[in-house]
C-alpha cells in the first residue's frame, strides 16, 4: 500500500493513509465524492494498469453509518457485521427482491446507499452475501466489516483535515487482478 500512497500524495491529496492491504485509505480533499471517484479510478488505473472502481464517503458520512447502525441490538460480533457501501441506492425493484428473500438467522437492512449486514454463521455459505453481488444489486457495493469501519472512523483528525474535507475511499479491483496495491476490495 505504499505505492498507491505515494501516487495519492504526489497527486496533491493531504493527510494519506491506508490500512492495511484492504483497499481503504482516508485522505483529505476539496473534490466532491463523485469527482474524487472518477479521477482516483483514472489515476489508478493509468498507474497501476488494472481497472478500479471506487467509491468514496465523508468523514461525515461514515460517521452517519456508524449512527445509524439498525443492528446494534443484534450485532454481537464485529467481524460478521458488514456495511456494503453502494455507489448508489438499489433501485425499488431490486430492493424488493432482497425484501423478499429468506437468509435467517441472517438479517440485514437497506439504507440509502449502504446495507447493513448480519452474518451469525460468518460468510463462508453466507446466502445473503452473494445476494449482495453487484450483479444482484445492479449497483457497485463493497462491503467492510463493523471493526474496519470503526477503526477508520476513530483515526486522528489533523487541523488540516478539519479544514478541508477528509474521505474514505476505498478501491475495489477486479479479482484476478494484483499489483502493488494490494489485493484490493471495493471502496468506500
Amino acid at each position: 500500500m505504499g505505492d498507491l500512497r505515494d501516487l495519492l500524495t504526489s497527486l496533491g491529496y493531504g493527510d494519506v493513509r491506508t490500512l492495511l492491504q484492504s483497499g481503504n485509505v482516508v485522505l483529505t480533499s476539496i473534490r466532491s465524492g463523485k469527482t474524487l471517484e472518477r479521477e482516483l479510478e483514472r489515476e489508478l488505473s493509468a498507474r497501476f494498469a488494472i481497472d478500479i472502481e471506487v467509491l468514496v464517503r465523508t468523514r461525515a458520512q461514515l460517521a452517519a453509518v456508524i449512527e445509524r447502525n439498525p443492528l446494534a441490538d443484534l450485532a454481537d460480533d464485529p467481524k460478521r457485521y458488514h456495511v456494503t457501501f453502494l455507489s448508489a441506492k438499489p433501485d425499488a425493484t431490486r430492493e424488493r427482491e432482497l425484501a423478499e428473500l429468506d437468509v435467517a438467522p441472517e438479517q440485514f437492512v437497506v439504507s440509502g446507499r449502504e446495507i447493513y449486514a448480519w452474518h451469525p454463521d460468518g460468510l463462508q455459505r453466507s446466502r445473503l452475501a452473494a445476494a449482495l453481488s453487484d450483479s444482484k444489486l445492479g449497483v457497485t457495493g463493497t462491503s467492510r466489516n463493523w471493526n474496519t469501519i470503526t477503526k477508520l472512523s476513530r483515526w486522528p483528525t489533523t487541523e488540516h483535515m478539519r479544514r478541508r474535507s477528509a474521505s474514505l475511499a476505498c478501491a475495489r479491483c477486479p479479482a484476478a487482478a494484483r499489483s502493488s496495491v494490494g489485493d484490493c476490495a471495493r471502496a468506500t
